[in-house]
């Protein structure tokens, strides 16, 4: 398994060496006082040290496996962006798990501590905060074009997504011709073939941005609570989701505020160490 003195635990390594059954460590039958608690310790400690190598061995695999995905893509090639392309499109069960190996937490769903919007001036505008946010969908969904200008650290890409669902709390203030409207509740907002492009960049020493752009959604269904109790609510929901289409125009770009954020922050925490030149190399270089 080890190359030659490479073996990472040398007790492991030795042909004669034996763990013993669950049953044998927990009941040993033989030692007695001193020599019992001697041989519970030490073959504690083995069985421990084999834990930590089969987790060792078990990362390894699992980033092989994820890097193998994109083998083929070379960058100094013409079919690089459509290689990418394809291999982010493989590794969508990794959205669910994430890639420990490389402590990229889990896409779907996503968690948004908190994100905020501004629109107007201090007294004639609103400040909207949502908070604690879940998002899910990504696992679903499938890039259709991808296009990278690496000379610009500068990567642009479009997903098509069949469903993604949203859900938190909202805390809405508005000042608006001296009167102050204050609101908090909850929401849950579902959309339904939605087409979003994102404009990632990462110039050296600097921060990972991520700029997302809403391009179309089919239908969407929305629903806020605490505005009105009732038959109101109630009310005020049918309107929403019956009449979005002509709003989108104007609400678009205040998701892609809300999304564009919250994304600059998780693709931060996740990529600004990432070694991409593990995953995508230059068979011109290795050469």
């Amino acid at each position: 398994m080890f190359p030659l003195g490479a073996c990472p635990l040398e007790e492991l390594c030795k042909p004669h060496q034996k763990f013993l059954s669950r049953k044998q460590f927990a009941n040993p039958p033989i030692y007695q006082g001193e020599e019992k608690e001697k041989f519970v310790k030490t073959n504690g400690k083995m069985q421990l040290r084999g834990s930590l190598v089969a987790l060792l061995l078990y990362v390894s695999l699992a980033a092989a496996d994820f890097e193998d995905h994109f083998r083929s893509c070379d960058y100094n090639t013409p079919g690089f962006d459509a290689c990418v392309r394809e291999g982010l499109n493989s590794v969508r069960p990794y959205f669910k798990t994430g890639l420990p190996q490389y402590n990229v937490l889990p896409f779907d769903p996503f968690f948004a501590r908190e994100v905020t919007a501004t629109r107007g001036i201090p007294n004639f505008g609103f400040v909207l905060t949502l908070r604690n946010v879940t998002e899910t969908g990504w696992a679903a969904s499938k890039v259709t074009k991808f296009v990278s200008d690496l000379k610009n650290y500068k990567v642009v890409y479009t997903q098509s997504f069949p469903e993604k669902a949203l859900a938190g709390n909202y805390e809405f203030k508005g000042a608006f011709f001296g009167t102050t409207i204050i609101n908090k509740g909850k929401f849950t907002l579902t959309l339904y073939d939605l087409i979003q492009t994102s404009t990632v960049t990462k110039p050296p020493g600097q921060k990972v941005k991520a700029q997302m752009d809403v391009e179309s959604i089919k239908d969407l269904k929305l629903h806020i609570t605490n505005l009105g109790k009732g038959i109101f609510e109630n009310i005020l929901d049918k309107i929403i989701n019956g009449a979005w289409q002509p709003g989108f125009v104007v609400t678009r770009r205040l998701i892609n505020e809300l999304v564009s954020t919250a994304f600059t922050e998780i693709f931060d925490n996740s990529f600004r160490n990432f070694p991409f030149e593990k995953i995508y190399k230059s068979r011109a270089l290795a050469n």
